[in-house]
This record gives structure tokens, C-alpha cells and sequence, in this order.
């Protein structure tokens, strides 16, 4: 499969969502708020849309896959059973915020389907996932200074013991450990495994 396949139709559906999207979230969620990895996934998403790129299809896929289906589990253990799973999804139930600005955060539900279309389009690229780690590491570095007590990517504080570990930089390493090898790495290794591979140039 090519690496450049078209998504001649889908590619201005994502412009004009990103066009809709990046200034909201700017306005209200603030600068900061893009560092995030599920954020970060939408302009990488829309830019592998745009080209048709498988490499950056699959690096996008073996992260949001995972990452936004956490995010949505979380949101309905907070609807059925009135509390949340690890976190992050509090704002959704933040009422200063317009009820359509917060709806907008449903792109978590739509995108692991999307990349996997779309990668089955592609192709999957094995390069994703060391594409992926590679940007993985700057981001969450970033993250640890951008707005600190928002915890942006459980940069600060992991979202399953609580705990912040010392120094930072081993708090860094284990999150990022997580990352590329709970998360990344057997999301490559089913995609490697159920995707027809995608063609080098």
C-alpha cells in the first residue's frame, strides 16, 4: 500500500475540524493545554491525513489507540459509577465552561477509530512506534514546565500509585518507560501483526 494514500475528502473534514478545534481550545483551555498527548495526537493526525502518511498514521496509532480509549473509559466509569477512573476528564463536568466547548473533547472517542481506518488504508509503518517514543521524550519533558500543577501526561504525579517520584528525572523515566513499553510497544506489535505493511519509498 502506498505510503501517500488520499484521503481526498476526509483530509478537508479534518482541516475544517482543526480550524473549529485549535482556537477553541486555545481560548479556552489556554496555550498550555496543547502539550498534551492526545492533543498533540490531533495535529499529527491531521498532518498524516493530509499527506497521507503512513509513518505518521502509525505513530499516531500505537499512542491515541490506547491513550484516548483510557480517556474514554474514564468518562463513562464517572457516568455509571459517579467517579473516576485515574483522572483527567474532570473538566467535562466543569459547568464554567460552555457545554459545546467541553463536547469538543469527544474527538477522544472518534479518533482510535479513524486511525485505524485509516491505517488500514496506509498501511501500518513499524517505524511509528520509534517515531512515537521519539516524540514522546521532548514532550513530556515540556510538559513538567508547562503549567505544573495541571499534571499535564502524569508528568508530575502518576495517575495510578499518586505518587510523584524523586528525583524528576526517574519520575520522567518511569512514565516514559510506561509509555513506550506498556503502551506503544504490544499496540506495534498487533498492529505489526493484523495490518498489511505499508510501502518504502
Amino acid at each position: 500500500m502506498s505510503t501517500q494514500a488520499s484521503f481526498p475528502a476526509l483530509r478537508w473534514v479534518a482541516a475544517a475540524w482543526f480550524a473549529l478545534w485549535f482556537p477553541t481550545y486555545a481560548m479556552v483551555w489556554g496555550w498550555g493545554n496543547f502539550i498534551q498527548f492526545c492533543d498533540v495526537s490531533v495535529f499529527l493526525t491531521v498532518a498524516g491525513l493530509w499527506t497521507g502518511s503512513a509513518l505518521l498514521l502509525s505513530s499516531q496509532a500505537v499512542a491515541a489507540i490506547v491513550i484516548n480509549t483510557v480517556w474514554t473509559l474514564d468518562v463513562l466509569w464517572r457516568l455509571v459509577l459517579g467517579q473516576h477512573l485515574l483522572g483527567g476528564t474532570e473538566y467535562l463536568w466543569d459547568a464554567r465552561y460552555p457545554l459545546w466547548v467541553r463536547l469538543l473533547s469527544l474527538y477522544h472517542v472518534v479518533v482510535p477509530v479513524l486511525l485505524l481506518w485509516a491505517v488500514r488504508r496506509t498501511g501500518y509503518n513499524p517505524r511509528g512506534w520509534l517515531l512515537q517514543a521519539g516524540i514522546s521524550v521532548p514532550v513530556l519533558i515540556a510538559s513538567r514546565f508547562v503549567s505544573p500543577e495541571k499534571n499535564y501526561n502524569f508528568s508530575i504525579v502518576d495517575p495510578i500509585l499518586q505518587h510523584a517520584f524523586r528525583p524528576a528525572a526517574l519520575h520522567l523515566a518511569i512514565i516514559l518507560f510506561f509509555l513506550i513499553f506498556v503502551v506503544y510497544w504490544p499496540t506495534h506489535q498487533i498492529l505489526l501483526r493484523t495490518y498489511p505493511p505499508a510501502q518504502r519509498k
